[in-house]
């Protein structure tokens, strides 16, 4: 793949839960790094990985991240990690859209177990 500049106008496109959007800016067998967006309200459902370690990092807006039972309400410019086995949940309990990156090693789908 040649080197290019990418942002949520020119990369894969894809929406989940209810009015969630993600956009993959780097999408290899290795390491995936996802832009995602989502609206006031809104949560993915509880779960873990096998293999896949995540790190989560807020760009705009105020997400909580519960993982093993623990709140932690990370702002724009901080992020927090999952490790593989560990179980959690985004949640976005503002008023206002979460736009956050979330990069896995290696890529999370197909690696997700309910929690």
């Amino acid at each position: 793949m040649p080197t290019r500049i990418v942002d949520t106008s020119n990369a894969e496109h894809y929406t989940w839960g209810i009015d969630c959007d993600g956009w993959h800016l780097v999408k290899g067998e290795e390491l995936s790094v996802i832009e995602e967006r989502m609206p006031p309200g809104r949560s993915e459902e509880r779960h873990s990985h096998t293999k896949s370690r995540q790190f989560f990092f807020v760009l705009e807006g105020e997400l909580t991240m519960e993982v093993e039972h623990h709140d932690f309400v990370i702002r724009a410019g901080k992020g927090v990690e999952v490790h593989p086995g560990q179980a959690h949940q985004a949640i976005n309990r503002s008023q206002a859209d979460v736009r956050m990156l979330v990069i896995s090693q290696p890529p999370s789908h197909g690696d997700r177990t309910p929690a």
